[in-house]
């Protein structure tokens, strides 16, 4: 809402105080003795409308700035021609609006003034700008700090109090964006316990340098360090970020951040492809410059590890249990199954392909461990999902290597026939 719109709908409020008056309509022009009148005897509706006027003589605002009713200070608050001295009175203003609509208008003049752009004005400003910025109330601060982030013009102390505040709504916008802020401030909130809504503010700064990034991973504040994670321009160490790898095994929420982090090392990429998801691996592949070479040698080493991974018997029985009652709703299909792959539920997947295939689970793992696209095509088939599906689960969930990849025909249709793809399943059925 623009200003003085804000002025029009503050014009028509009372304050929670009985019945709304409707804001006079005033003459286009009025003369000193029409606004001494109105000063003297107005109804609240004419002292709301003089409020609101810009053509209003200085004098005339600065003694509305006392009025009786909240609801005309308000608007005084927020008439960019209120007179400077009746913004200083307002300061202290018992009403918790009226210096909400101050802070709005004094945290966009301020860093408008330039220094050395009518001094006096500019100087004052800075001090009401200063006095509400240390306002009891967290909305009159957090509206100082949301206006003046991106500033270079207002005063760093002031800046430096702000981005302290114990209220994240306060602190966090000038943290993330204001560049008076320095490595040296940075490091210093860090080192202070700042909350885990600041670190992440600082996590996601438009540059973020190699020690903040440290400091940061070194809180183990894992928001703040996802957030380090998704923002392309932090610089982190190679050694920091092994650290990070280090925690982030047992993390989940930590795995597609650092799976989607730009221009990981082959041995960074080797290291993440230990622990997350097929589907992450794929994508993390996909996103990087890796030869052809490298890549399909990142994608073994994850097909030994799910190989090798299994899940206790009882763990097992649980699935198979929880596979049955989704088969027996009908609710093995497509959409199912892409969000277990994105989800890394890969053994629940297996023994939902089991029953949606009338295959052996033993079956559904050579087919998955094959790396032959075929194989895993002529699965989804037998399981009646889409050739779509089919795909994903060629490159998502059996990491199949690209020269070995089916595509649909035509976007979406299987490209070999029935007599084909029961073909490429016998092969595994034989198999003891």
């Amino acid at each position: 809402m623009g200003l003085f719109d804000r002025l029009k709908s503050l014009m028509g409020q009372d304050g929670g105080k009985g019945k709304a008056e409707a804001p006079a309509v005033l003459p286009p022009a009025l003369t000193s003795e029409k606004e001494q009148q109105i000063l003297k005897d107005g109804s609240l509706g004419e002292r709301k409308a003089l409020a609101a006027r810009t053509d209003a003589r200085p004098e005339v605002l600065y003694y509305l700035a006392d009025d009786a009713s909240p609801q005309v200070r308000q608007i005084i608050a927020s008439n960019p021609s209120t007179p400077i001295h009746a913004d200083e009175k307002l300061v202290a203003d018992e009403d918790d609006e009226v210096r909400l609509e101050l802070a709005r208008k004094i945290a966009r003049l301020v860093p408008g003034l330039a220094p050395g752009e009518q001094t006096a004005i500019r100087e004052r400003a800075i001090d009401v700008l200063e006095a509400l910025a240390a306002d009891q109330l967290p909305k009159v601060r957090a509206i100082i700090a949301d206006e003046i982030k991106t500033s270079p013009n207002v005063p760093k102390p002031m800046v430096d109090k702000l981005a302290r505040d114990i209220e994240d709504m306060v602190a966090a916008p000038i943290l993330e964006y204001s560049p008076l802020l320095n490595d040296d401030d940075l490091r210093e909130i860090i080192a202070a316990g700042a909350s885990s809504a600041a670190l992440s503010a600082i996590a996601r700064r438009a540059v973020v340098s190699e020690g903040v990034s440290e400091d940061i991973a070194a809180t183990l504040d894992i928001p703040a360090i996802a957030a380090l994670l998704t923002n392309q321009n932090a610089q982190i160490r190679e050694a920091t970020l092994d650290q990070i790898i280090d925690q982030a095994k047992g993390v989940e929420a930590l795995h597609q951040p650092l799976a989607m982090r730009p221009q990981l090392s082959i041995r960074a990429m080797k290291r993440i492809a230990g622990f997350v998801a097929s589907a992450l691996v794929h994508a993390m592949v996909d996103g990087s410059a890796l030869t052809e070479a490298d890549a399909e040698d990142l994608l073994d080493r994850v097909r030994e590890r799910l190989a090798g991974e299994r899940v206790g018997e009882d763990e097992e029985a649980k699935l198979y249990k929880t596979a049955l009652d989704l088969y027996e709703r009908s609710a093995i299909n497509d959409q199912f199954v892409h969000q277990q792959i994105e989800s890394g539920r890969r053994e629940l997947l297996i023994q939902c392909l089991a029953l949606a295939s009338d295959l052996p689970v033993a079956t559904i793992r050579r087919i998955i461990h094959s790396k032959s696209g075929r194989a895993v095509t002529a699965l989804a088939w037998r399981a009646q999902l889409s050739m779509r599906t089919a795909y994903e689960l060629q490159v998502k969930f059996a990491l199949v290597p690209s020269a070995q990849l089916l595509h649909p025909k035509d976007g979406r249709n299987y490209p070999i026939d029935a007599d084909e793809l029961d073909w490429h399943l016998s092969y595994f059925l034989d198999q003891p």
